[in-house]
C-alpha cells in the first residue's frame, strides 16, 4: 500500500468480503443505480453482444438486465471473491483499477456505484476505453459530491465541538461538473455527464453509519483516524445532525451518471469553436 495514494485498497477488499453474506439486506441503493442504468440502456437502439459490469457486487446488475434485449452475453467483475460467489453467471475476481481483458474486446462496460474509490479514476476510465471496442459504450454511475452532505456536516461539527479540530472520515466524491473533462481526458468522445439526487429516511444518525458499514463503505482513506469513535463524539454527531418532524434524520445520495463512447470514424465530430458561417446577430 501506496500512502501516496487515496484510498487502502486492501481494506475496501476486507470490508467488502466480510460484508458479502448480509448485503442482501441492505443493497437498495445498488438495485436501484442498477435499475436506472439498465432503463437508460432500453433507449440506446443497439445489441451488445459482449458486456461488462464493473464492480458487480452480488449481481444486481445482472438482474436488472435479465432479459434485456440489447445485452448478450454479460461477464461481472468485482475485487471481493467473496462477494462475487453470491453473484450467478460469468464472473471474473479482479481489481477495479486493474482490468485483465484485451484491447478492442468489449461492446459495453456498464458499473453502478463501485468506481468511487479507485486511487485513479481518470486512470481507470482509460483502461474502459482501451478494452471498448471502437464505438463502444460506457455507462457508469458514481456516488456524486452532494452525497451525504448532512452527515459530512454533521461529524464535522461534532468533531470541532469535541476534538477542536475535523479529521478524515468521508471519501471525496466527483462533482457531475467535473465529470465530463474527466471522460474527455480518458480520450472518450461524446460524453455527457448528469446528476439525480435520492433522499432516504433513518431513524438515527448511527442507523445510517452502521448501514454503510453492512454496506462495505466504511472510511478507506489511508490517512483515516483509526482510533474508534468516543461515546461523547457519537452523542455530538446525534446532536448536529437536523431531524425532520417525525425526528427522523434525512440522508442525501446523488447519482453521477456518466455516458461515453470510444472514438470511431462513423461518429458525429463536433464543429470547431469559431467556425460557424452564421452571425447569432443575424438570427437574432
Amino acid at each position: 500500500m501506496s500512502q501516496t495514494e487515496l484510498f487502502d485498497r486492501s481494506l475496501f477488499r476486507l470490508r467488502r468480503d466480510r460484508c458479502a453474506p448480509q448485503f442482501h439486506t441492505v443493497n437498495f441503493l445498488k438495485k436501484e443505480a442498477c435499475t436506472r442504468l439498465a432503463d437508460r440502456l432500453a433507449d440506446v437502439k443497439r445489441h451488445f453482444p459482449l458486456a461488462l459490469d464493473i464492480g458487480a457486487h452480488t449481481g444486481e446488475m445482472a438482474a436488472a438486465l435479465a432479459g434485456h434485449p440489447s445485452i448478450g452475453t454479460l461477464v461481472q467483475t468485482d475485487i471481493s471473491a467473496v462477494m462475487l460467489a453470491e453473484a450467478d453467471g460469468l464472473r471474473v475476481q479482479c481489481d477495479d483499477a486493474w482490468l485483465p481483458f484485451k484491447d478492442d474486446s468489449i461492446d459495453l462496460v456498464m458499473s453502478a456505484l463501485s468506481l468511487h474509490s479507485v486511487n485513479d479514476l481518470v486512470g481507470t476510465l482509460i483502461q474502459i476505453r482501451r478494452i471498448l471496442k471502437p464505438d463502444g459504450l460506457a455507462l457508469l454511475t458514481l456516488p456524486g459530491a452532494h452525497t451525504l452532505w448532512e452527515l459530512r456536516q454533521a461529524l464535522a461539527e461534532a468533531e470541532t465541538t469535541v476534538k477542536g479540530g475535523i479529521s478524515p472520515r468521508l471519501s471525496p466524491l466527483i462533482d457531475v461538473r467535473d465529470a465530463g473533462n474527466l471522460l474527455q481526458r480518458a480520450g472518450f468522445s461524446l460524453p455527457v455527464a448528469d446528476g439525480e439526487l435520492l433522499d432516504i429516511s433513518y431513524p438515527h444518525p448511527l442507523a445510517l453509519m452502521q448501514e454503510l458499514r453492512r454496506m462495505g463503505e466504511a472510511n478507506i482513506l489511508n490517512n483515516r483516524d483509526k482510533t474508534p469513535m468516543s461515546p461523547a463524539l457519537l452523542r455530538e454527531i446525534t446532536a448536529s445532525y437536523p431531524t425532520n418532524a417525525e425526528g427522523r434524520i434525512h440522508a442525501t445520495v446523488e447519482l453521477v451518471t456518466l455516458t461515453a463512447w470510444k472514438p470511431h470514424e462513423s461518429q458525429q465530430i463536433p464543429a470547431k469553436r469559431g467556425s460557424g458561417v452564421v452571425s447569432l446577430k443575424d438570427v437574432l
